[in-house]
This record gives C-alpha cells, sequence and structure tokens, in this order.
C-alpha cells in the first residue's frame, strides 16, 4: 500500500451558507418552541413548525419533541406515523417514513457518511426510506441508503446497513433476518 493520508485539513463544508443559516433558525425554532412541550400536548404544532420549513408530515403522524432533526426539508412523514422521544434524524439526504410506522426512542436515522475512498473525506448522503407499517425498535442505527420494506421489523439495539425486506424482521449488529412477520386479527 501507498503511503497516502487522509487529509482531514482539505476537508471542505459541501453545505452552503444559506444551507448553514437555515439550520441554525430552525434548530432555534425547534428548542425554543417545540422542546419545551410536553408529550402530549402541542403536536398539531409541532407539525406546522416541521411542514414551515419544508417538511412533508402528516397531520396525524406524531413526532415528539426530544426529537432531534438536522434538515426538515429533508423530511417526509406519511399518516399516523412516529418519531418517539429521543430519535435523532441526521437527515442530510431525504428520510421518508411510511404510513403507520413508528421510528422507536432513541433509534439514529443516519442519511450520510463521508467518502472514505477520497484523501478529502467528503460528505456523502443517501435517501433512507422506511416503508409502511414497519417498526424500527428502540436504539436502532440505520445507514445511508438503506430501504425498510413494507410490514418490516428491525429489534432493538440493530444496525442496519442493507435493505430489509417486506415483512422480515431482523436484528443483531450488523442485522441479520431472523424469521418472517406474521400479523393476526387477534
Amino acid at each position: 500500500m501507498e503511503d497516502i493520508k487522509i487529509d482531514i485539513s482539505k476537508y471542505q463544508n459541501s453545505m452552503s451558507k444559506s444551507n448553514q443559516i437555515a439550520r441554525l433558525v430552525w434548530s432555534i425554532v425547534w428548542l425554543l418552541l417545540a422542546r419545551p412541550l410536553p408529550r402530549s400536548v402541542g403536536n398539531a404544532w409541532k407539525i406546522f413548525l416541521l411542514n414551515l420549513f419544508g417538511a412533508k408530515v402528516h397531520k396525524t403522524a406524531v413526532v415528539y419533541s426530544s426529537v432531534r432533526i438536522y434538515q426538515p426539508w429533508n423530511l417526509e412523514m406519511h399518516e399516523y406515523s412516529c418519531l418517539a422521544p429521543e430519535v435523532d434524524c441526521y437527515n442530510v439526504g431525504k428520510v421518508i417514513i411510511g404510513a403507520h410506522t413508528t421510528v422507536s426512542q432513541k433509534s439514529y436515522l443516519c442519511a450520510a457518511s463521508h467518502n472514505i475512498q477520497s484523501i478529502r473525506h467528503e460528505l456523502i448522503s443517501a435517501p433512507i426510506v422506511i416503508g409502511k407499517q414497519a417498526w424500527i425498535g428502540a436504539d436502532v442505527f440505520i445507514g445511508m441508503g438503506v430501504n425498510i420494506g413494507e410490514g418490516a421489523v428491525v429489534g432493538a439495539r440493530a444496525a442496519v446497513f442493507k435493505n430489509v425486506d417486506s415483512w422480515h424482521i431482523v436484528g443483531g449488529n450488523p442485522s441479520k433476518f431472523i424469521k418472517m412477520r406474521e400479523v393476526q386479527d387477534v
């Protein structure tokens, strides 16, 4: 192997100044106008704030006050979807959450990384798409470019780096197939 060195001093933030200012304003607005609200109050207000900043959040979606959303303009949430307490949505790339889907507490949706092949270590991103009727368990990591299929379940504390097929249950680090999900009307 050659004597190649990663030179972080050559890193250049690819985010425009207007993007950085918008994220600053967003952070202040969420901190002052959403985070202080108790869990059971103000969901319509939080959805209004998100949509005001370019998100596409359905009126029946639930977003807890402790959620961290990096760029609301890259968030799409369908009917009855939920971002539970302390979810960290690092959505440099688009994050789409399907209808009747829950992302449980303390999960991390990471739609960006750095180009490990480049000496400059540039920021790269790819969308995360979580299909309808899926359940993301507590403290799950989902990496950039991952698609979680319809009805899939990701077990607590799993780390997902590859797509999960519809109606599959996965768990572990890295996540692996456990079994098929069979839903019954009990």
